[in-house]
């Protein structure tokens, strides 16, 4: 079928999207079609697992026959839709996106990109070899707050930027959640933590630092604490058979059960139940069997807990950036823009920039009409504003529109596999000295 999206004046009809992984990012993503079904419409899914497919589909009433339990047999067909909604895991990432850009959709790409730079790299160079756009899945570029530390930057309010400081506290139980008991704690069925949590981050610094590329990186980090070593006496391979998990933050029980008690059944307690609703019966029976149960001293996690990266960009701009586990706050960043004229610092919500000259302070809060009810874990309405972005441009033919293209984002996940060299062969790395990384 024709690409609609070709047509100089928008789209009249829905963008068609196909949704390839209907996890807790396909879901989310699907979501913009329930908020504006004259903008979007899905037509496709494809997961291996039933329960989740099936979900989606009800959600969207999805014909019988455009439900997969396999991607491949969509890109067999002739074309029927504009673009496809990547969200599988990690390391499924390129074949769809290399394969779907081929047959000449549009792809959303949930971040990271790909697992290796190589990968990363074929992605990028099957999108503009096929006239396509691609958008990854950077939320944060569309965060109104993020956007405003950008204009502000870029207009000069703290005059040259000399210095970045950026925080990621990931948060003791999410990070326990994800990255000891779930799908990012091994790098061989993943990816490294940067990767995974923080290449946000790195792109984000990297958007501030402007047309000022990364020279140098180093960094550092490990597993910290949720190893064996660090089991407390006592303690059971299980949450549910544990005599002191009371005593224990990290308690599955805690975490998981104490919040469906509550009737809480969102994110993360959803996750551990896939294939059911969460309630207690499932929940119980989930960390009875399954990874979410497991003594978070006797997994096999192997990704970092904690690092830091430190870049040197040309024109003498530093940058310092720290991901760690152990905080309360739960993803809830905190910058500081250190320039020749003034100081710039955000907690997430509000930004405030002090000015050298006249030693006065200025607060500026971002509005956000993303729609208070999209997403589940809607990163402050990035989501939305992400969804409305990309269906905007395929709707008018307009990649500007994107904040996530394929150059940039590439440039921002190059530089996060540097830092993971550094980190692993213990020096600075110059950016750009060795392509294989």
């Amino acid at each position: 079928m024709g690409n609609s999206s070709s047509q100089g004046g928008g789209m009249t009809s829905p963008v068609r999207v196909i949704v390839v992984g209907a996890g807790c990012r396909g879901e989310i993503y699907s979501m913009f079609a329930s908020v504006h079904p004259q903008r979007m419409k899905v037509v496709a899914v494809a997961d291996p697992r039933k329960f989740a497919r099936t979900k989606l589909q009800k959600k969207h009433k999805i014909e019988d026959e455009n439900v997969f339990e396999d991607w491949h047999r969509i890109v067999e067909r002739d074309k029927f839709a504009d673009a496809v909604f990547v969200c599988t895991p990690d390391r499924l990432h390129k074949e769809p996106a290399i394969a779907f850009a081929k047959k000449g959709y549009h792809v959303l790409l949930e971040k990271p990109m790909a697992t290796t730079a190589e990968d990363c790299r074929e992605i990028v160079e099957a999108c503009l070899q096929s006239g396509v756009m691609l958008s990854v899945g950077h939320v944060l570029r569309y965060d109104p707050v993020i956007r405003m530390i950008k204009e502000l930057i870029d207009g000069g309010a703290v005059g040259d930027v000399m210095h970045i400081q950026h925080l990621e506290p990931v948060g003791y139980y999410h990070f326990a959640h994800s990255f000891v008991r779930g799908n990012w704690r091994n790098e061989a069925e993943s990816s490294f933590a940067l990767l995974a949590k923080s290449c946000h981050d790195i792109d984000l610094i990297n958007h501030w630092a402007g047309p000022r590329r990364c020279v140098k990186v180093s960094s550092f980090g490990s597993v910290s604490h949720f190893q064996k070593q660090d089991k407390p006496t006592g303690a059971a391979d299980r949450c549910l058979d544990c005599s002191i998990e009371r005593e224990c933050p990290y308690s599955a029980c805690r975490i998981y059960l104490d919040r469906v008690k509550m009737g809480h059944t969102g994110w993360p307690v959803s996750v551990i139940s896939p294939n059911s609703l969460p309630d207690l019966e499932s929940v119980t029976e989930a960390l009875r069997t399954g990874p979410y149960g497991r003594c978070v001293y006797e997994c096999d996690n192997d990704v970092c807990s904690n690092q830091v990266v430190n870049m040197e960009f040309e024109g003498g701009l530093t940058a310092a950036f720290t991901m760690v586990a152990f905080t309360e706050e739960i993803c809830k960043r905190r910058t500081t823009i250190y320039g020749s004229k003034g100081e710039l610092s955000c907690d997430g919500h509000e930004i405030r920039v002090f000015n050298f000259l006249t030693q006065r302070t200025t607060k500026h809060t971002a509005p956000s009409d993303a729609q208070r009810h999209f997403g589940m874990g809607g990163h402050a309405g990035a989501d939305y504003h992400l969804m409305d972005a990309f269906i905007s441009a395929v709707a008018n033919n307009d990649p500007s529109l994107i904040r996530s293209g394929p150059e940039e984002t590439l440039q921002s996940h190059l530089l996060v596999f540097e830092a993971e060299r550094s980190r692993l062969e213990g020096r600075v790395v110059h950016c750009g000295d060795n392509k294989q990384s």
